[in-house]
């Protein structure tokens, strides 16, 4: 499966927002002071360039994590951009249903970390997470992991691998929140 794209706003533009996972996550990939863990050497290929997507560079170095901040009542996090619709910029089909969304729906992929290697199925209310942003407040359902660790090869569109603190959403979710996706 594609890993979904990891869109960098730009330094200006870069929105910091909350996230509150609803259940806790494995203390094994949470620390308060995650660090790069290796560096993957970037390969080139055809990579889906949709809502900015970076493409990774041939011979660039990126770097790994297998690690996520821990998670608070205000963890802050980086939100980008994604399309899980099929053809759209995220790749593949959601790792948790093995289908593409609509991005009408307000969903999410999470860095690796806080993913935690499944589909949040432990959640009471179905692998649900709180994000606050612009003044606004959204629920959204993890649909999906944005690897942290591997990426530059077709399965993850050539794309390098996500940052450790990132909420990938779908358009709809960008709406709720009062944001303009066409700053990023």
């Amino acid at each position: 499966m594609a890993k979904p794209q990891m869109t960098p706003l730009p330094l200006l533009l870069a929105l910091m927002v909350t996230v509150l996972i609803a259940t806790a996550n494995s203390q094994r990939l949470l620390s308060d002071d995650c660090q790069v863990s290796g560096y993957l050497q970037g390969t080139t290929g055809h990579c889906n360039r949709d809502n900015d997507a970076e493409c990774c560079e041939a011979g660039k170095s990126y770097p790994q994590y297998h690690c996520s901040r821990q998670v608070t009542g205000s963890t802050g996090a980086k939100l980008t951009l994604n399309s899980f619709e099929e053809g759209g910029d995220g790749g593949g089909r959601s790792t948790c249903d093995d289908r593409y969304h609509s991005d009408e729906e307000m969903i999410v992929a999470l860095s690796t970390g806080w993913y935690d290697g499944g589909c949040r199925t432990d959640a009471p209310t179905g692998k649900n997470i709180r994000i606050s942003a612009n003044g606004q407040s959204v629920v959204a359902k993890v649909v999906d992991e944005c690897d942290s660790v591997n990426g530059c090869d077709s399965k993850h569109d050539f794309q390098p691998p996500c940052r450790e603190n990132i909420v990938d959403a779908s358009p709809a979710v960008w709406k709720e929140l009062g944001l303009n996706e066409d700053l990023i």
